[in-house]
């Protein structure tokens, strides 16, 4: 990395309270900045509006308050800033590796069960996009945008990866880190994104996808070393390619372990697992959350 101050963040969604998970992957990118005297910031991840509430919002701040996490303000709401993401949309339109698809959600199933057996699926598990009007006519596609047909605009990964490559000089990577007692140690690993298929970057109604969006707000607000969870390192691949197409800062990474329930299954909060605040009710201490999250130190 250059001769700068490291830039962490701490970037949750307001769709439902905190949980351990959250705990850990918080305190952790915040002991990394202290521990190397960088900055901290926490971004609102809330472009899915129709998912976000306020008061999951306030709940993010307070739990962090309360575990003793300090961050920057002001806070940066990706729902403030739609207009960025539309704009680095525009950017990779003009690379011409963008298309609308028009396909459903169960003609994309239906067409991956078809083509595979057992059908294959992303590192998010969805169905692998089986190509559906990846090459249609270009006539045939702008006569159904202004019939007014829903679409999501995807990214062809087959030109995108050759673009990459040849702006990259080479394969594409990305760098990790850790942090040792001789201090910050990186080293690169190459970006495998065979399993991603076509990923949407954006909707009729929305746009940027969750891919364009992080990597627009990282670039944009100088994140110089990303902490996330080990689930997430698939989702950096997708990262990293849209930072070369987009002539991006290239951040380093960490991929930290995960908290998993007594069955090992990660935490979620689509499974109504156990929230902060639900555990600061019963008693728990910020003690507790740490040693529970399975952290040694905060």
């Amino acid at each position: 990395m250059p001769d700068q101050m490291p830039v962490f963040r701490f970037a949750p969604s307001p769709n439902g309270h905190l949980h351990l998970g959250h705990a850990y992957s918080a305190l952790f990118s915040w002991q990394m900045a202290k521990a190397m005297n960088g900055r901290f910031l926490l971004r609102i991840e809330d472009i899915d509006t129709g998912r976000s509430r306020s008061e999951y919002e306030t709940a993010i701040y307070e739990d962090l308050a309360w575990l003793g996490i300090e961050w920057e303000k002001p806070v940066r709401r990706q729902s403030e800033h739609f207009a960025f993401y539309a704009d680095y949309l525009d950017r990779l339109k003009g690379l011409d590796i963008i298309y609308p698809c028009f396909a459903t959600i169960r003609e994309i199933v239906e067409a991956a069960k078809a083509r595979n057996t057992p059908p294959l699926r992303d590192p998010d598990g969805a169905f692998l996009y089986p190509g559906l009007h990846r090459d249609m006519p270009h006539d045939e596609r702008q006569a159904r945008i202004a019939s007014g047909e829903s679409y999501a605009l995807r990214l062809d990964m087959r030109k995108a990866v050759a673009l990459a490559g040849e702006m990259a000089g080479g394969p594409i990577r990305f760098r990790s880190f850790a942090l040792e007692e001789s201090g910050s140690v990186t080293s690169t690993e190459v970006v495998r994104l065979e399993r991603w298929g076509d990923v949407v970057l954006a909707r009729k109604e929305v746009p940027a996808s969750y891919h364009l969006a992080v990597t627009v707000d990282d670039a944009l607000q100088g994140v110089t070393h990303i902490t996330r969870g080990a689930d997430l390192l698939a989702a950096t691949y997708i990262h990293r390619l849209l930072q070369i197409l987009l002539n991006l800062p290239e951040p380093v990474y960490c991929h930290h372990p995960l908290v998993l329930d007594e069955t090992g299954r990660k935490l979620s909060k689509s499974h109504g697992d156990k929230s902060l605040r639900s555990l600061r009710t019963e008693g728990r201490t910020r003690e507790d959350i740490i040693r529970l999250a399975g952290l040694t130190r905060a």
